[in-house]
């Protein structure tokens, strides 16, 4: 079957999306949701750009977007992963555009008038530059905002976040005066959650991955024990409102056990 024209494609959908908005009406929502926004590259090889720039730069401006659309459904934290820790051995050519867009986004995230509360979390220190010192000034501007809080996952890595925990406990812990033996003795998840990067995300309900891939890629390891999994085949830019009506829809249908 052909394709409907666009001009007909279009009312078409806006009345499908309103419909779909219309059963989320009072369904069990997330309250964090991880987005891993994957698909950049490819995006942008399919839509004929020979520069995968283009695909960095929709995929920034399509965060923006995707926030307006967490504040409306009344989401309370999300967790963005834009750049693993293994990203930071790319070429410097490829990865130098790359986190270049990135501070752009978060520059926009958080300009004045904005509502979202934002950290950038993860091993900043390792990235190119000034980098980190960018991201870290642009966040500080919005604590205490109280609105949607963000994270930004650049050069992010779960398990070298488990690991940055357990060292921050033992440090806290040894500062203090502490016995490290005593720690040792009575070490538990609590102690790991309190020193995560973002420690008010120690649990995460909802995790949803772009580009068709399936699996999480070192994101959110501790804090996605039971978290629910929706998997999108679009490439990141081209996720759509529609798209994340559908995965808060999947997720209400869900029945949560929590291994009960």
């Amino acid at each position: 079957m052909k394709l409907l024209p666009l001009f007909l494609r279009r009312p078409i959908e806006a009345v499908y999306e309103r419909r779909l908005a219309a059963t989320l009406v009072g369904v069990p929502r997330p309250q964090h949701v991880g987005i891993m926004v994957d698909g950049n590259r490819r995006w942008a090889r399919k839509a004929g750009h020979t520069d995968v720039r283009e695909g960095y730069r929709a995929g920034g401006a399509k965060v923006t977007t995707f926030l307006g659309w967490c504040t409306a459904a009344g989401i309370e934290h999300v967790t963005l992963f834009m750049l693993s820790d293994d990203n930071l051995g790319r070429p410097a050519e490829e990865l130098g555009p790359l986190i270049e867009v990135i501070e752009e986004t978060v520059r926009d995230i958080t300009a004045e008038g904005r509502d979202w509360e934002v950290r950038a979390i993860g091993s900043l220190d390792m990235l190119p530059g000034t980098s980190a010192r960018v991201l870290k000034e642009a966040t500080a501007a919005t604590t205490g905002r109280g609105g949607l809080k963000v994270d930004v996952a650049v050069g992010y890595g779960g398990r070298r976040e488990i690991v940055d925990a357990v060292r921050s406990a033992f440090e806290e812990h040894i500062a203090a005066g502490g016995d490290p033996a005593e720690l040792v003795a009575r070490f538990g998840i609590d102690d790991i959650s309190r020193h995560l990067y973002s420690p008010v995300a120690d649990h995460t309900d909802f995790i949803i991955r772009t580009s068709g891939e399936q699996r999480l890629s070192g994101f959110l390891l501790w804090q996605s024990a039971y978290a629910e999994m929706h998997w999108v085949d679009c490439y990141w830019p081209a996720f759509r409102h529609v798209d994340f009506l559908r995965a808060l829809r999947s997720y209400a249908n869900r029945e949560r056990r929590f291994g009960k």
